[in-house]
Parts: structure tokens; C-alpha cells; sequence
């Protein structure tokens, strides 16, 4: 399909940069960009070879030069959005990128929304949904593992995974009506348990599938770790050490923290979002205590609860309260604070498994507590678009997964064909919205919500 008006934007940020880049897709682009570019060579950029650069001058829209600039024009549909494109490539003034895309604007185009680029290119087959949704994954990756899958996916590949289950059971489906609508035909018999293998087969490739969603969403998010422990223990002073720079406050006066503080830092290749909570204490403060609520809620949350301990001060049962919150957490560490003092708590005092001494001014021990990290979170994934990272995608899979599971179990319990077949067709539909092969427009229109003008 083609879209009746042409579109622009800028699709590079906002920032001075060296290269800026104007886009524009729609049928006749190559004549609205004409307008406000002209090739050096003295000849109209529509008669420009196809996705070759071409060198000229961009005007603004009261006609003065105000750059030189590189042209591409791509053919459809031989371009991004499977449209006829033009990408003009100029210096990376913000002020020049305005100026050419108000001269874009004059000349019959219009303002590009949110994710207009990329949703052409969905609707013009350029891709499926699962890509789509995936370039924006891919524009926000902060790992290169989450890049690779991401780029896995705008190539297809999830939809790659799915199609064989999809068309199966199409074919299951198609050889049923024909049977049931074309009685004369020599068509073999249906027979529901020839299918079972295939079936069981479908489900257990649907539930490797889920299996990936916790490994997304730490691929994605980020390992949660929070760091729980009685006020003035030194969680500050360990957040701070772990991101490289002065992100909490540190004092000496005890309770300087009251709210959580949250930052992401890298372990080798892991990502994590690390969260400086509130000491953990007895108040009657009522802003405190809230603090102190929302501690024991980060802790409980958290795929990992650092309980940080002033090795200085022997145990109280402040500590005890803390090394409690820690232990709800799925996975808890703890870490002897301030070894660069004499010390009053001891290893065997703590109930964790494993225990670090660290001193989180100094960063004595820290090398240690961070390769751990990284070891113990940081998986061999395949990264090849196979890893659910979202919750659209992982409650699509799921629902897909149990109508087979339904029809399973009506098969087994000697239900006429046309009932299994009704749960069967509600796994491909389920499996559709994947792809966007029944996907409806208003799902559509919430996924390139999420994103930014010029993509």
C-alpha cells in the first residue's frame, strides 16, 4: 500500500552533532525535497540514481543557502518504509535541521508522528510487528547483547520461530473445511490424532519461547539490586563507588537517606539498576518510615538484596531487621562495610553466603564484589531475536500456548474436531498479533506510540 501525503522529520537527535539527517517517504517526496535541494550536477534529485549520494545546496524556505548537503534517493520499494525516501544529509546544526525541515514543510510536506517512518514500513510489508517493535528496542539497547537481539528481530527472526507453528496449523485447519466442505473430492481423511505429535510439538516450542521472558526483561531492564542495611552502614558510599561517581548524598548524620535512589552500572556485560534505599530502622518520623516501607518493598523486588553492614559497629537489632528485609529478596549478598576500620563484626556473624569485605571509600574489595556480580548474572544468550522483551509479545506466546493446551485436552477427552479446532484458531490468532498478521489498529496505533519523531 501507499500513504497519500508525504512525511518529514528530523531523524537525528537534537544536539549539535557533525551529520544531521532530514527524512522524508511518500509518493512525489523526491520532488517536495527537490524544492528546497538542488544538485550540483544542475539536474532534478528525482532524476537522481537510485540510493546513490548526490552532493548540492539546501535552502530554507526564504530561499537562502544555508548548507551543503548530501541527497539519497531510494525507490520504493527499495527503502526503509517501502516507499519512494529521500534522505538529506547536512551538518548537524539544530538551527539548519529546523530551518530545512520548515522549507520541507512549505513545499507540500508534512510533520512526520511518532513512529510514522517505521509504521509505514509495517503496513507496506517491509516488516513484520515484532521488527517494528523492535527498533525502538534497538534505539534504546544499553548492552550490546540487547542490541544484537534487538537487530535479530528487525531482521524477523521471532517471526521466523513462530511461522512453522503458525502454518502448521493452518494446514491442520485448511484440511479439516476441506474435508467437511468438499465431500466429492478425493481428499484424505481427517483424522484429529493424526495431528497430536505436531501439536505437542507446537506447545513445547511455545513454552521455550516464555521460558526467555525473565532473560529479557534482564536483558532489557537491567539486574535489580538493592542495597539494604541500617542507616549511616554505607550503602551511599557503596551506590556511589559501583557507578563511578557521587550520585547519593553521604554525611555522617544517619537517616541522610529517605527516599530511594535508583542508577544503572555495568558489570562486564551485565546491566544493572542498582537502588540506594532507606536505612532500615524504627522511626516515629512519618516521612522516614514511609522511606523505610519503601526499602523493605525494593528489597522484596529485587532479583539481588546487598545487605551492606558496618563492620565498625557490632550487630544490633537494627541489622537484624535489615538482614531480614535482605533475605525476601530471590537472590541475597552481603557486603562488611568499612574494612579500612577496626573491625567489630565478623563473617561468621552474618548469615549470607556469599560475604564481602569491602571499603566502599577506598574501594578496597569492590573488584572482587563486582566480578561476582557479573558471573553470577551474566548469561550465554544466543541474542538471535529469540528472547522475548516485552509484555505484549510474552502475553500473545501465552495465550497461544494455552489454547493448545486446550485442545489437547479436548482431544483427549473425545470433543468433535470443530470445538479443538475453534481453540486452535485462537492460538493463531494469538500468534497473528505477534506478527501483525490480525493484528487490529488500535494495537497497532499503541505500539508506535512508543516512538520518537523521525523513526
Amino acid at each position: 500500500m501507499r500513504m497519500a501525503d508525504v512525511i518529514a522529520a528530523i531523524s537525528t537527535g537534537k544536539q549539535p552533532c557533525a551529520i544531521g539527517i532530514l527524512r522524508l517517504s511518500g509518493e512525489g517526496c523526491a520532488e517536495t525535497a527537490g524544492a528546497v535541494f538542488h544538485c550540483k550536477n544542475g539536474k532534478p534529485l528525482s532524476d537522481a540514481p537510485d540510493r546513490k549520494l548526490v552532493l548540492g545546496t539546501l535552502y530554507d524556505a526564504r530561499g537562502r543557502e544555508i548548507d551543503q548537503a548530501l541527497a539519497v534517493y531510494s525507490r520504493a520499494p527499495h527503502s526503509y518504509t517501502g516507499e519512494d525516501t529521500v534522505e538529506l544529509q547536512c551538518h548537524g546544526s539544530p538551527a539548519v535541521l529546523a530551518a530545512g525541515l520548515e522549507a520541507l514543510c512549505r513545499a507540500g510536506a508534512r510533520l512526520a508522528l511518532p513512529g510514522e517512518f517505521t509504521k509505514r514500513a509495517f503496513l507496506n510489508g517491509q516488516m513484520d510487528l515484532t521488527g517494528a517493535e523492535a527498533v525502538i528496542d534497538l534505539i534504546e539497547a544499553q548492552t550490546v547483547d540487547m542490541a544484537a537481539n534487538a537487530a535479530a528481530q528487525v531482521g524477523g527472526a521471532l517471526d521466523r520461530k513462530l511461522l512453522p507453528i503458525y502454518e502448521g496449523l493452518t494446514d491442520l485447519c485448511s484440511h479439516y473445511h476441506a474435508v467437511l466442505d468438499y465431500t466429492d473430492e478425493d481428499i484424505p481423511d481427517f483424522r484429529l490424532s493424526d495431528y497430536t505429535d505436531s501439536l505437542r510439538a507446537y506447545r513445547t516450542e511455545l513454552e521455550r519461547l516464555l521460558a526467555t521472558c525473565e532473560r529479557g526483561r534482564v536483558l532489557k531492564q537491567g539486574v535489580r539490586i538493592a542495597l539494604v542495611g541500617k542507616p549511616n552502614a554505607g550503602k551511599s558510599s557503596l551506590l556511589n563507588a559501583l557507578v563511578g561517581f557521587d550520585r547519593a548524598i553521604v554525611t555522617d548524620v544517619p537517616g541522610t537517606t529517605r527516599d530511594t535512589v535508583e542508577e544503572t552500572a555495568r558489570f562486564g556485560r551485565v546491566l544493572a539498576r542498582i537502588t540506594d534505599t532507606a536505612g532500615i530502622r524504627k522511626t516515629e518520623d512519618r516521612i522516614e518510615a514511609m522511606g523505610v516501607e519503601r526499602s523493605r518493598a525494593a528489597a522484596e523486588q529485587a532479583d539481588l538484596a546487598i545487605f551492606v553492614c558496618d563492620g565498625a559497629i557490632p550487630l544490633d537489632e537494627e541489622d537484624w531487621q535489615a538482614m531480614a528485609a535482605a533475605k525476601e529478596a530471590k537472590n541475597a549478598i552481603a557486603v562488611l562495610n568499612k574494612t579500612d576500620l577496626e573491625p567489630r563484626v565478623f563473617r561468621v556473624q552474618l548469615p549470607f553466603d556469599p560475604i564481602f569485605a569491602v571499603s566502599a571509600t577506598r574501594g578496597d574489595g569492590l573488584e572482587q564484589l563486582c566480578r561476582w556480580i557479573e558471573q553470577r548474572f551474566g548469561m550465554e544468550l544466543p541474542c538471535d531475536g529469540s528472547i522475548l522483551t516485552n509484555a505484549r509479545q510474552s502475553e500473545a506466546v501465552r495465550r497461544a500456548a494455552a489454547a493448545i493446551d486446550r485442545a489437547l485436552d479436548a482431544m483427549q477427552s473425545g470433543i468433535t474436531p470443530d470445538a479443538v479446532l475453534t481453540d486452535l484458531e485462537a492460538a493463531m490468532e494469538a500468534m497473528g498479533e505477534l506478527s501483525g498478521r490480525t493484528v487490529r489498529e488500535d494495537i497497532t496505533n499503541r505500539i508506535f506510540e512508543r516512538f520518537c519523531v523521525g523513526k
